[in-house]
């Protein structure tokens, strides 16, 4: 899942930000646009405003040890995006109905380009970069646990509040995917909708 719009350069609108964390944000914007394949490590020094040299001194593993840090960077972005989505409802439907509202109108500003920050880099290491694999599932796993935690505060038990959390989940990846392609915020709402009608059957 995407965090919000990058639209501005990091050296625009980071300023007074240290070297590595411009170079970590850079470096996250990137992996959501074009994955870990179409992203090298000059590019994201001159999207940064940073040396070659200097990339190399905060991230002496390259590309890969650069990666890992730039998924944290978009996990955490992303889970307190979605927690503020949760907590802007009591009734988890319509909190999570809300959560998928935001998200589409998020990705069209974007101009259809800022998609799940871990999305594209998991399937394109997988199998290859170990490091990598486990950024990405401590990602989606704490995004999970994010929504779980919502269900479990209003009422559902453990097993049930990990199910709906699992699949409520899945929808919003999957509609954001299919967003992106269709370019159209339409399939999200649609997830949305689906998705706070499950909640409230649950319930």
């Amino acid at each position: 899942m995407q965090t919000k719009p990058h639209r501005e350069s990091a050296r625009d609108t980071e300023a007074g930000v240290g070297t590595r964390e411009r170079v970590v944000r850079a470096a996250s914007r990137l992996l959501q646009q074009q994955g870990y394949e179409g992203t090298g490590i000059k590019l994201i020094a001159r999207e940064a405003g940073a040396t070659l040299g200097s990339v190399y001194h905060f991230f002496p593993g390259g590309k890969e040890e650069l990666a890992v840090a730039a998924i944290q960077h978009g996990d955490q972005e992303f889970a307190d995006t979605l927690s503020a989505g949760l907590d802007s409802a009591e009734d988890p439907a319509v909190a999570v109905e809300n959560c998928a509202r935001h998200l589409a109108t998020a990705l069209r500003e974007s101009g259809w380009t800022d998609g799940c920050p871990v999305t594209s880099t998991a399937l394109e290491t997988l199998g290859r970069t170990p490091r990598i694999q486990e950024a990405c599932y401590a990602a989606l796993r704490n995004w999970q646990d994010v929504l779980a935690a919502k269900f479990r505060r209003s009422g559902f038990s453990d097993e049930e509040a990990d199910d709906l959390a699992c699949t409520v989940l899945a929808a919003l990846e999957g509609a954001e995917v299919t967003s992106q392609v269709f370019r159209s915020e339409q399939p999200l709402l649609t997830a949305g909708r689906h998705m706070a009608r499950l909640v409230k059957s649950w319930s």
